[in-house]
């Protein structure tokens, strides 16, 4: 078990985490070192500085916030060195694996309130995807149709639609991927406290991206994800335990 921290100690850590993790995300969205390109770089950095805070940072501080508020725990978010090492050279070779690091919990919870803990943080992963589908199709004709051209040719649409498109595109992923009933991810510890809410969730997770980027693709999707998961799983046992 890690030290407590700091107030002022935690914000360092989540910034530190934050900025890496964006870095990697759009590192990794121009395809690495192997074709990279400094203005495109520079361009998308500002999007996924926003995406990963809306994604990544309320998603790890949804899980604090609950533990801290609902069930009296004390809880931090800690970032791992190591981990953070390991997502930043992911990313220079085209594709990522986020190891940054997760809330810390330093009280007893039991399977229940472990439940509720872990369900924050991919519930808030679909708040933010809905918030900004609801965003964009309200300002952009054939805004479905459009989401993942800012992953085939974001020079296509205008800035703020790749923002929404980028943000909704990784909070829904994030949100699914989180589900998956695999050690450390909340899943597992959803699926050990209710079955019924952890495969209604993932359900209607599946049913919302299958509509987003089509059932083939998730499928396929769902096959990575798993083979990421798995792989992330040992090295996080490894890394961040």
């Amino acid at each position: 078990m890690r030290y407590l921290i700091s107030r002022n100690e935690e914000l360092k850590e989540i910034l530190v985490a934050d900025l890496v993790l964006s870095i990697a995300f759009d590192l990794a969205f121009n395809n690495g070192m192997f074709s990279f390109n400094i203005f495109s770089f520079l361009y998308f950095l500002p999007i996924f500085i926003i995406s990963t805070t809306l994604t990544f940072v309320l998603h790890e501080l949804m899980h604090r916030e609950v533990a801290q508020r609902f069930f009296g725990a004390i809880a931090a978010f800690r970032y791992s060195e190591q981990g953070l090492a390991f997502t930043f050279l992911s990313s220079l070779f085209g594709f990522f694996i986020g190891l940054p690091g997760a809330t810390v919990i330093y009280d007893y919870l039991n399977k229940r309130e472990e439940g509720i803990v872990s369900l924050a943080g991919p519930l808030t992963n679909f708040i933010i995807f809905f918030v900004f589908f609801a965003i964009g199709i309200s300002f952009y004709p054939n805004f479905i149709n459009n989401i993942t051209t800012s992953f085939s040719n974001p020079f296509k649409l205008d800035y703020i639609q790749n923002m929404i498109n980028i943000t909704l595109y990784i909070s829904l992923i994030l949100a699914f991927f989180n589900m998956l009933p695999i050690y450390p991810l909340d899943g597992s510890k959803i699926f050990r406290w209710n079955k019924f809410v952890y495969l209604s969730f993932l359900v209607f997770l599946f049913l919302n991206m299958s509509y987003i980027i089509g059932l083939g693709l998730t499928i396929a999707y769902l096959i990575i994800m798993l083979f990421f998961a798995l792989f992330s799983s040992i090295l996080a046992r490894a890394i961040l335990i």
